[in-house]
């Protein structure tokens, strides 16, 4: 199964949070693919010492890394449009991550899940 990984999860993970490393620890031993993106990686290495830093980059280097794609940016306008329209949260980045999810045919891995069921986007939370 694929999962695009979501900065809280990494974040998480990185600050010990028991439940972020216990999930992270069974995708990697169940063999699943891991993702990550340019906005998931920009938001995971925005803040943090280095010490932490250089270990959340050394997490993000361990997933493959997935651009947004043009395509991908149309559906993340259309995204932030409608719930623009419906009065909902207008998040770039969220938008950004859903839909490389949805251009890989993945699950975000995160800790926000309103955030991407709002964009009808396959969730797995902890």
């Amino acid at each position: 199964m694929r999962y695009l990984l979501d900065s809280t999860l990494l974040i998480d993970h990185g600050n010990g949070n028991a439940a972020a490393t216990g999930l992270l620890r069974r995708l990697v031993e169940e063999g699943h693919e891991l993702y990550t993106c340019d906005v998931v990686t920009c938001e995971t290495l925005s803040r943090g010492d280095p010490d932490e830093l250089r270990h959340l980059g050394t997490l993000l280097h361990a997933l493959e890394y997935v651009a947004t794609s043009p395509d991908a940016a149309r559906w993340a306008a259309e995204s932030r449009r409608t719930r623009h329209a419906a009065s909902g949260k207008r998040s770039l980045a969220d938008a950004l991550i859903a839909a490389v999810a949805v251009s890989l045919d993945a699950t975000i891995v995160t800790r926000n899940r309103p955030d991407f069921e709002r964009q009808g986007v396959p969730v797995l939370t902890y």
